[in-house]
């Protein structure tokens, strides 16, 4: 295959070859209108919208368009896109991937494809990995498009509707996949259309693609509301737990059996699952005073016990989460980021706050769920940018229809990719660490130590401050000063130990940021942010005040640019920044993005990798093979093993688990397919009602089906003998009946059919309909249809998520009966969805026949529904009724609750029950 590429050429080569000649048309632009004035320049925007409304495409002004974007970045920012920025501003335009190495520019290459695309006047939403990164490009690069004469926007998660709507009308948002995911849902929770903040999903680039589209694709947005209070049982389960003996087992053998091992549970690290064994399930019935663990009404204490194992045995304290301000704060395992407002689901994190002794959070209820997968699939046109793609190119060609070029680096790539270096133990690899960290400071060159997780990086942290090493550590615990420490881990002698946060987004400058020393310079000389931005630029049409500052920046560049340059040259001399992973992730795109902190635009740098046979990677899934080899061997702790051998087991041990990761994220978007032709279902009709349409005939429509429904339910036409008259005359009872209706006799019944009785009821309801309609005017009963079928649609739909929930644990038992898990949740999942439907339309259609208008009130639109715990509710939430229920009237767990809350009885009034019982 090499070989055929380097005869015919890569892909990428192949399709940056075609992009050749728009390139060139571009840049034989570049002395049109570099001669033209600011505001002819700002003219040319008025120009390209006209020609777009009369027959010319995006493609045909894309040559000009771009040669403006590059002359206005030359001007505002006093940065000029190189050629191969042009290249992959029009790969992204294509709707593609462009995968562009560190320092080449991605966020200035991503002004020229939002332009173009803005001025077709959809919007462009441009999209980061996080609320910093989203700031910095719609303050800088906003400057840019606001000299052009297009707005830019900024979503944060603080901002109110009104604010969001604004940026949303914008040419150009920038907003995290977060931000923009949940604005999504939460538009599809609203009663009123101008409640809505978005306007639609034309055309997205999102920066740092992988991450967004691959990494954080394992774990869907979830909104949710206040559910019910977190039980005394997470407690109770952590006191019990807290006294279990823990078996750590590398990989769970199918055929061993639980019960030979001499221990309470089992943790299976490959797999990340928990198991109580014989002896755990025994001491949980003593301490709990229960005859069988199993029992179906003791399933919510074995739910609580397993999540509390699970707390204990497979999530660590500074790796998976950290704990803040008395909060238990989500890590991002793959950008070692705190993710403030995410939780763990199904009380896992209640499970885990219970562990470390702080406040347990109440228990939360889904409102509203997507993938990030299906999102980011609704756009039109999608498209992405990172500095490492393509060895996740098959994911995103079978998930996004995306494919991946790469795009060639604006000067070569010097920087040497030292062989990792493998050691027998951890000690002996931590030893030689410190030690080519030495080597490097000793003699000036800066350094970044990579680790994979907060407990890591302040292990090394510690070993270099017994060794007198001075260092930064930038982790989630400490990332107040990221952009400083990162701007200045360029610097002569300097070491920098971070977890992967410190790599996406940032630029590490040999020598420092001569920008950045001018922009801090100024700020404590107290200019303010919008005056410094608009003074890095070089446009002439700005205030005196900005020229001023501008004049001021000027010579603060210059003057730390000289201090930088004899320190940058010196850094080239001793081989640039080095770089040094401690152990390799799972994914070989964050080994690769660590990598690419240096060597940026032609500097020189190094990388190496330490490893270790005993770090997780390479003792969950190296070769078993390899590692009795090296025994052998008897290598000591501190004498490296040769790295060829182990190469091809390292680079398997990461294939092996990319795809498993894989296999997750596409199992997360099977069933996610299944809940997705749902919603779509849902959100379109509630889109539909949000736009005005007129429901009447469609209301007619529902109360004709539901009194046909309800009395083919009662009166089946083949049992006669067996029709329940009560049980109808109930179901209409104070809307289409009363006590004296159906009082027939066997003889009487028999002259009477289903037909004369569906008729009866239609016509009854029918003119129960125009009275409601007569006594509202049917101006506000229509709002009053509208409001009362959208407050259904939206508290059944909560209902059906927690069904189908429910439905997902249950359906993985099928495989054991041979049986494919997706296609029993998709068959039961589609009775279930028309289950959900058909209560819809009944309780619709017996709300309408039932409200009345408020006397003496006058005609305003119905109030904005309120979302409560309980889902969608007009005012404040009805309390809940206490129901007696007698010994002798059992009601089954998963039964509705006689209360008429329409939960199951083991969540509402049963829950209450077991509470009071000490169960």
């Amino acid at each position: 295959m090499k070989l055929l590429d380097k005869i015919i050429g890569t892909y990428s080569d192949r399709q940056i070859k075609k992009l050749t000649p728009t390139v060139d048309k571009i840049e034989a632009l570049e002395p049109k209108f570099e001669a033209m004035t600011d505001e002819e320049l700002r003219e040319m925007t008025d120009k390209f919208k006209a020609r777009l409304a009369g027959v010319e495409t995006l493609d045909d002004i894309l040559p000009e368009a771009f040669a403006v974007a590059r002359e206005a970045c030359r001007r505002v920012l006093g940065k000029r896109p190189f050629r191969v920025q042009l290249m992959g501003g029009i790969v992204l335009h294509q709707g593609r991937i462009a995968e562009m190495k560190t320092g080449e520019g991605k966020t200035i290459t991503a002004t020229l494809p939002s332009y173009l695309n803005a001025l077709a006047g959809n919007g462009v939403h441009v999209v980061t990995v996080n609320e910093y990164l989203a700031r910095l490009g719609a303050e800088e690069m906003g400057r840019v498009y606001n000299f052009l004469g297009l707005t830019t926007g900024l979503i944060t998660h603080d901002q109110s509707k009104a604010e969001k709507r604004i940026a949303y009308n914008c040419d150009i948002t920038y907003g995290t996949n977060n931000e923009f995911g949940f604005d999504y849902l939460r538009d599809n929770m609203v009663i009123y259309k101008e409640s809505l903040v978005q306007r639609g999903h034309v055309f997205a680039i999102v920066d740092e693609v992988d991450s967004i589209l691959i990494d954080e694709a394992r774990t869907p947005l979830i909104i949710s509301g206040e559910g019910d209070e977190s039980t005394e049982l997470y407690d109770r389960a952590e006191k019990f737990v807290s006294t279990l003996r823990q078996f750590r087992i590398k990989e769970l053998d199918d055929k061993q059996e639980n019960d030979d091992i001499d221990a309470d549970y089992v943790v299976d690290e490959k797999a990340r699952t928990t198991v109580l064994t014989a002896s755990g399930i025994k001491k949980a019935e003593k301490f709990f005073g229960i005859e069988n663990l199993s029992d179906p009404e003791n399933s919510t204490l074995a739910h609580h016990i397993n999540q509390a194992v699970r707390a204990h045995g497979i999530m660590q304290r500074d790796v998976d989460y950290v704990v803040k301000d008395d909060q238990v704060i989500i890590v991002d395992s793959f950008t070692g980021r705190l993710m403030f407002g995410r939780r763990y689901s199904d009380g896992l994190h209640q499970a885990i706050e219970a562990k470390e002794h702080v406040k347990i959070e109440k228990e939360s209820k889904t409102l509203a769920t997507i993938t990030f997968q299906n999102y980011f699939r609704m756009y039109k046109k999608l498209s992405g940018m990172t500095g490492t793609a393509l060895t996740e190119e098959n994911e995103f060609r079978e998930i996004y229809n995306l494919d991946v070029v790469e795009i060639p680096t604006n000067m070569p790539m010097i920087r040497i990719d030292h062989h990792d270096v493998v050691y027998k133990n951890k000690r002996g690899k931590y030893n030689a660490i410190v030690e080519q960290i030495k080597t490097c400071h000793d003699k000036g060159q800066p350094v970044l130590v990579g680790t994979v997780s907060i407990d890591k990086s302040e292990e090394l942290s510690h070993m270099l401050k017994q060794n007198g090493i001075p260092h930064t550590v930038l982790n989630a615990k400490h990332h107040e000063k990221e952009a400083e420490i990162v701007a200045g881990a360029g610097r002569l002698g300097t070491v920098t130990i971070s977890t992967n946060m410190a790599g996406r987004g940032t630029d590490i400058m040999l020598g420092g940021n001569p920008e950045f020393m001018a922009k801090q310079e100024m700020l404590k000389l107290g200019y303010e942010d919008d005056v410094i931005g608009l003074a890095v630029g070089s446009s002439v049409s700005v205030s005196e005040d900005v020229l001023a500052a501008r004049k001021i920046f000027k010579e603060l560049f210059e003057k730390y640019r000289k201090q930088i340059e004899p320190e940058a040259k010196k850094i080239c001399e001793l081989g640039g920044l080095f770089i040094i992973g401690t152990e390799r992730h799972e994914s070989r795109r964050i080994d690769n993005q660590l990598r690419g902190r240096s060597g940026r635009q032609g500097d020189p740098g190094e990388s190496r990798f330490f490893l270790s046979l005993d770090d997780d990677l390479m003792r969950l899934f190296g070769s078993e093979r390899i590692m009795n080899m090296v025994e052998r061997l008897g290598l000591d702790e501190d004498q490296p093993i040769e790295a060829s051998i182990l190469s091809n087991s390292i680079e398997n041990a990461q294939k092996q688990l990319e795809d498993n990761n894989f296999n997750r994220r596409k199992n997360v978007l099977m069933y996610d397919d299944v809940m997705n032709q749902q919603r779509t279902i849902i959100y379109d009709q509630r889109k539909e009602v949000l736009d005005g349409a007129d429901l009447h005939e469609k209301i007619i429509d529902m109360i004709k089906q539901t009194v046909s429904q309800a009395v083919l339910t009662h009166m089946n036409p083949e049992t006669p003998d067996s029709w329940d008259f009560d049980g109808l005359r109930t179901y209409f009872y104070g809307t289409l009946c009363g006590d004296g209706d159906f009082r027939y006799t066997d003889t009487e019944q028999n002259g009477i059919t289903t037909e004369y009785i569906t008729d009866m009821l239609t016509e009854r309801a029918l003119k129960l309909y125009e009275k409601k309609e007569s006594e509202f005017g049917t101006e506000q009963f229509r709002e009053v249809e509208r409001v009362l079928l959208l407050k259904n649609v939206d508290s059944k739909w909560m209902n059906h998520l927690e069904a189908m929930d429910d439905l997902k644990e249950s359906v993985g038992l099928n495989a054991y009966a041979q049986r494919n898990p997706i296609n029993e949740y998709r068959i039961q999942g589609a009775d279930l969805f028309d289950e959900m439907i058909s209560s819809i339309r009944e309780d619709t259609v017996r709300a309408i026949l039932s409200v009345v208008p408020a006397e003496k009130r006058p005609i305003r639109r119905v109030e904005v529904a309120k979302i409560t715990g309980e889902g969608f509710a007009g005012g404040p939430a009805p309390k809940k009724r206490v129901v007696v229920v007698k010994k002798s009237e059992k009601v089954g767990r998963n039964d509705p609750c006689p209360c008429g809350s329409g939960k199951k009885y083991k969540k509402c009034c049963g829950m209450n029950a077991n509470n009071e019982n000490g169960d």
